[in-house]
């Protein structure tokens, strides 16, 4: 563009801006003069787990404090398929360490999983982190960087409890925080009757309990059917009740579609 207005100024005019970029476009000289750092496309995480045990996924969310700008962190990992917390801490602050530690006590109740995956936070790209699951031949799984629905379980855990009619606005102690968390993750694992696991709880399904929580459920609606026939429309059980299956972070595409079918 400089050099067509300079031709201008001298009187000259050889031809229009959009001819100037056609012959620099033949000629190969419109392009970035800069060598800029090519990223290959971050792979996208597809893990699958039919069973208790098998991946884990954690994360830490900020719990807010007694004064403005302080905060405690309260580190908590999922079974996937289960839907069971089987860790959770709170700290005064984030570190690798403490995320080990964490790790330690969980594998050493509910033994090492196939792998473990996060997002890409400090903590969960840390080599302290990385070292233990190395050693541990656990595989590391991470999300893509801004995609938050690359770590769907933990994201949907946290909005569970911070949505919560009993969540403070704020924590007036580290201690009252863990005391919240303790009570959070026991009613969670046990009480709470989650709907992507047939409404059953974390704890029937991590220890395996939930088929004969279904079979009584399915014996007491067979008796309804019999005693009152009018009030079915169907001789089946509700879908929403059915035992859960496989458990997916990123489904393949071919998966879906085979279901699907």
């Amino acid at each position: 563009m400089q050099v067509y207005a300079k031709l201008l100024d001298a009187g000259v005019y050889l031809g229009s801006l959009s001819t100037f970029y056609r012959v620099l476009e033949e000629n190969k000289q419109v392009k970035e003069r800069r060598r800029l750092a090519k990223h290959p496309p971050r792979a996208v995480p597809e893990l699958v787990a039919t069973a208790p045990g098998q991946v884990l996924t954690w994360d830490i969310t900020k719990l807010a404090g007694p004064v403005r700008g302080k905060y405690f962190d309260c580190y908590m990992m999922i079974d996937i398929h289960s839907r069971f917390i089987v860790g959770a801490h709170v700290h005064a602050s984030e570190s690798a360490v403490l995320a080990v530690e964490m790790m330690r006590e969980i594998f050493g109740i509910h033994g090492i999983p196939q792998v473990v995956h996060a997002d890409r936070g400090t903590s969960m790209t840390s080599k302290t982190v990385a070292a233990l699951l190395s050693d541990l031949e656990v595989t590391r799984s991470h999300s893509r960087p801004r995609v938050s629905n690359d770590n769907p379980y933990s994201e949907s855990l946290f909005k569970t409890m911070k949505y919560g009619p009993t969540f403070p606005e704020r924590f007036a102690s580290l201690g009252d925080a863990r005391a919240f968390i303790n009570e959070f993750v026991d009613w969670y694992n046990h009480h709470h009757q989650h709907s992507g696991i047939g409404f059953h709880t974390a704890a029937n399904v991590h220890y395996r309990l939930a088929a004969g929580v279904a079979k009584q459920r399915s014996e007491t609606l067979a008796a309804a059917r019999a005693k009152h026939p009018n009030r079915f429309t169907k001789n089946t059980d509700p879908k929403i009740l059915a035992l859960p299956g496989a458990a997916w972070i990123n489904q393949p595409k071919e998966n879906t579609e085979k279901l699907a079918a």
